[in-house]
């Protein structure tokens, strides 16, 4: 049964940076030219680290972990919310595709290499929303439980980490963060009613059977 679980929690994180790749990857490539973002004043309060590259680069850690920490049952809903998530998100790179002024990458340290090597393999588009923030919090909202505080607080202290990471290596603005947690939370919220509305609604045919 372990192996099972195990299996199933392995295949369903597969499909769902599948469908995150592949909704970004697509969207990337077939986009017009993107439309300039101008800084904000909390942008411009967050002062620019390459070295912040480290915790942005962890939310491919958070993500995988969050699948094998969260209830079993809600694998499925952070499987689904992590593609509708992307789907939503590749329609709008491809109807109103976004861009912004990246900051000059200088120096020849471990984290400047690092973050060059990401520039040379990553949109300089798809800003808004960031897809970054948004599977960072539904990786977060899936491990979340009472019974388990530590570990939840814990989980809460590295995604809002993440975060400030992605502003402060200004891979997104701070709007591009809010879309992301906006979409997050209306498709985490959707996918959990209409989850919670099709299990009554079977519930309530086989008492009618």
């Amino acid at each position: 049964m372990k192996t099972n679980n195990g299996l199933f929690r392995a295949g369903s994180c597969l499909l769902g940076w599948g469908v995150v790749g592949l909704c970004y990857h697509l969207s990337g490539r077939w986009q017009g030219a993107g439309n300039l973002q101008p800084l904000g004043p909390v942008d411009r309060w967050i002062s620019y680290s390459p070295d912040a590259i480290w915790p942005y680069l962890s939310f491919f850690l958070i993500v995988p972990l969050a699948y094998l920490l969260c209830p079993l049952r809600r694998v499925h809903w952070l499987t689904v919310s992590m593609a509708m998530c992307a789907l939503i998100a590749g329609c709008i790179y491809l109807i109103w595709p976004t861009t912004m002024e990246y900051p000059p990458v200088s120096g020849n340290g471990l984290s400047e290499q690092v973050l060059l090597f990401l520039i040379s393999i990553d949109s300089p588009q798809n800003c808004f929303p960031s897809l970054h923030a948004a599977l960072t919090l539904l990786s977060v909202a899936a491990v979340y439980q009472r019974q388990h505080w530590l570990r939840s607080v814990m989980f809460i202290v590295w995604g809002s980490v993440i975060a400030f990471s992605i502003l402060q290596l200004r891979r997104h603005l701070f709007i591009d963060l809010l879309s992301g947690v906006a979409l997050a939370s209306c498709v985490g919220y959707g996918v959990y009613y209409s989850s919670q509305r099709l299990y009554s609604l079977n519930m309530a045919r086989m008492s009618y059977d």
